[in-house]
């Protein structure tokens, strides 16, 4: 089984990553910092852009940890972007296996994680993904352990 953690933080060894350790422990699993890469926006056509890149790393894992601080009450940019980009050109219900979202930051409110969790379950529901649950503490990650 193979397990791909995507760190949408701009800090690599920050919350999200700590988070990620906690939930991931005892597991191998390969890191996709996302502040590594260079992902266009959708509609963009810039030389250099390496969704494919990830995307492969994607398609090639058994479970998929989504890693992503709260910026501006919602998912962030770098996630943002990702997610976006599947739309047209990663093919529907194409994917399988589990997804896991980690969602933390100094302030989100029960809106915040219910808009973050919304997305997620329709990005689940329209590729193929299993969604096994938000991870918002230290203690969930430690309690979700055994699910991976």
């Amino acid at each position: 089984m193979t397990i791909l953690f995507i760190n949408s933080s701009e800090n690599r060894n920050g919350n999200t990553a700590r988070m990620a350790a906690t939930l991931l422990a005892g597991h191998d699993y390969e890191i996709i910092n996302l502040i590594d890469y260079r992902i266009n926006f959708k509609g963009q056509d810039l030389p250099g852009d390496q969704f494919d890149e990830v995307v492969e790393k994607i398609k090639g894992a058994d479970d998929v940890v989504l890693g992503c601080p709260d910026y501006w009450f919602t998912i962030n940019g770098a996630m943002r972007t990702i997610l976006d980009r599947f739309y047209g050109e990663v093919k529907l219900h194409s994917l399988t296996g589990r997804l896991f979202l980690i969602f933390q930051g100094g302030g989100p409110r029960p809106i915040e994680y219910e808009h973050a969790e919304d997305t997620i379950q329709a990005f689940c529901k329209g590729f193929g993904y299993r969604y096994m649950g938000m991870i918002k503490s230290m203690d969930d990650a430690k309690n979700m352990n055994d699910k991976i």
